[in-house]
């Protein structure tokens, strides 16, 4: 198991090199506009000029990437060039709203999708009838447009829940769970319907082996082997369909902040990326980058604690 978490590990690394560098590499390619966008488009040529020694934008890029990279390691994601204060302030404000989204919306994934497929693939009849309807909804309604019918249904025509707008814990629990329950919603329909169906598929599949009948000819019950035997067998590729779930809800999760006007990581990188603020962007990027090889990471290492094979391979 060490083995296979420092070749995890490693790869992870090879991965934020490349693609931050890659991010880097495009975002900075035009130091003269950088430049022009923080000091406004009516500034003289010289002023533009005068700036980008500033920002150090004339040295070559490597060496800019290499200087990103060591503040990086030691904490410091640089500053914003509008603002001033440090990205990593800003992250630390902005990123908690978007987890918790994300959180929310992974553990209701899991535990829905999970009752959803295992009661399709065993009893059949409506539960699955309904489960291929909802894949049909899920993947035909995009999530923009399924925020847009909530805040129809239940903060304009029923005003249960608010249209707009985020309340943090700390300040009304209740309140908190009211303004994230239209977002988290709108997520749950398209990745409950996507994972429910990879669920039923996976089960579906062990139902049909031959160990399955062999413990159904022993005398076993039905719940005995669905609970015991099925779903550890099927929980490779649900585990990784859940991967590719989650970071799939990163970019959900920025749309659905612009319909519900959260403080999350969706309008922090909207807006940065529309008026050239390159070290947010940055920043942005590597937090992205970072989660998305964690959550790599404990899909391998839960995929090799429950297949041997995987962990061999």
């Amino acid at each position: 198991m060490a083995k296979v978490i420092v070749i995890r590990v490693l790869r992870a690394a090879a991965v934020f090199f490349a693609v931050t560098f890659a991010t880097f590499a495009i975002v900075y390619a035009k130091p003269g506009a950088i430049a022009r966008n923080v000091v406004g488009i009516s500034a003289t040529d010289a002023a533009v000029q005068s700036e980008v020694v500033k920002l150090g934008l004339d040295r070559p890029l490597l060496e800019q990437y290499q200087h990103w990279l060591a503040a990086l390691l030691q904490g410091d994601l640089g500053q914003s060039f509008f603002t001033g204060q440090p990205v990593l302030t800003t992250l630390s404000i902005r990123f908690p709203v978007t987890l918790a989204l994300m959180l929310i919306s992974l553990i209701l994934t899991v535990v829905l999708s999970i009752l959803i497929g295992v009661a399709s693939a065993v009893h059949g009849g409506w539960p699955d009838r309904l489960l291929q309807f909802l894949s049909v909804v899920g993947a035909a309604v995009p999530p923009f447009i399924m925020a847009i019918g909530l805040v129809f249904a239940f903060a304009i025509a029923i005003p249960i829940f608010p249209a707009t707008g985020y309340v943090s814990p700390d300040v009304s629990l209740g309140d908190w769970a009211a303004s994230v329950t239209l977002p988290v919603t709108a997520i749950l329909v398209g990745s409950v319907a996507s994972a429910a169906a990879q669920f039923r598929g996976a089960v579906k599949e062990v139902l049909e082996r031959d160990f399955v009948r062999t413990l159904r000819a022993r005398g076993l019950s039905e719940r005995a082997i669905v609970y015991r035997h099925v779903l550890r067998n099927a929980g490779g590729p649900g585990l990784t369909v859940l991967s590719l779930l989650t970071i799939g809800l990163l970019g959900g999760v920025v749309i659905i902040e612009q319909v519900f006007a959260l403080p999350g990581m969706g309008a922090l990188v909207a807006g940065a990326a529309s008026r050239g603020d390159v070290p947010v962007v940055m920043g942005c990027v590597a937090v992205t980058v970072v989660l998305v090889s964690i959550v790599n990471l404990v899909t391998d290492l839960l995929t090799a604690a429950l297949n041997p094979k995987a962990r061999a391979s």
